[in-house]
């Protein structure tokens, strides 16, 4: 168990370290108002466009998972992660169901085919968790599939770690009361109307077999190279704010994010088409 009880608290772990959803306390680190969730986001967005910047210059590789309940807010996370990056250095795959073609195919091989190139991140909404999921719950996978996978899943993730990706996993939770009050509003929204289906108003009648296939999710691919981080969601301000935390914490671990010096070769061409004198390049400070 972590020794920041309030870490552990919000993460749903318990004494031996394993996550429990009920055990996320849903109002850690609630945020007062508007202007500071204003506040605390900008901080982190213009932290993850430097930190981007240096994974493209490092020629480094992250791949970011999103899991969670129907209406927990994964693609408002996703869009705040987003917004102040340099689009030509992430990509969003939102995953569905496989299409035929991928069907014939063992279910990993339409992920390896959307990793990140090297400088580059991949965010998942959605992902090859899906085999231990839904398709265990929905019995589209036999109990030896989803059984084997947990092991097909970890080496998959490992030979990405050893080859130098970064892998952060998170798991939006709310509750099934604050799930039904964002139903109806996707309901009574027509802006909203078309995130809502059949297939979610189904999947809450089975929240108890999903809670169980989550936990043993948590338990057999939370792994020190890829661990899992559930965050509480009901407040969609306080689960932005956690989500681009952990994002920023686990992508700067071991990393230096100072921007590079100029090249001497580049600060001498400036100079001379800028007018600029070189050591006054080669002296300014990041962000000058």
């Amino acid at each position: 168990m972590p020794a920041d009880k309030n870490a552990a608290d919000r993460n749903g772990q318990t004494r031996n370290g394993k996550i429990r959803l009920d055990r996320i306390d849903m109002d850690a680190g609630r945020l007062k108002n508007r202007e500071e969730y204003d506040k605390r986001l900008a901080k982190l967005q213009k932290e993850l466009l430097h930190i981007q910047q240096t994974y493209w210059h490092s020629k480094r590789r992250a791949i970011i998972v999103f899991e969670g309940w129907d209406a927990a807010g994964k693609g408002g996370c996703i869009r705040r992660l987003t917004e102040p990056l340099d689009p030509r250095g992430f990509h969003v795959w939102p995953i569905s169901a496989p299409t035929k073609e991928e069907q014939g195919k063992h279910y990993l091989y339409r992920f390896w085919t959307r990793l990140p190139a090297p400088g580059g991140f991949a965010v998942f909404d959605r992902s090859w968790y899906g085999r231990v999921m839904v398709e265990r719950v929905e019995g589209f996978a036999t109990k030896d599939q989803w059984k084997r996978a947990y092991g097909e899943i970890r080496d998959f993730e490992k030979m990405l770690t050893d080859d130098g990706a970064r892998i952060i996993k998170l798991f939006m939770h709310i509750t099934p009361d604050e799930q039904l009050n964002r139903f109806r509003e996707r309901l009574t929204n027509p802006y909203k109307r078309w995130k809502l289906t059949e297939e979610d108003l189904r999947n809450r009648a089975r929240w108890g077999d999903y809670t169980k296939a989550v936990e043993q999710m948590f338990d057999e691919t939370s792994t020190p190279n890829a661990q899992w981080h559930a965050v509480g969601a009901n407040s969609k301000w306080t689960a932005r704010i956690r989500v681009l935390e952990i994002i920023t914490a686990a992508l700067r671990e071991g990393v230096d994010i100072t921007p590079p010096p100029i090249d001497p070769e580049m600060a001498e061409a400036a100079a001379e088409v800028l007018g600029v004198h070189v050591s006054t390049l080669l002296r300014a400070a990041p962000g000058e």
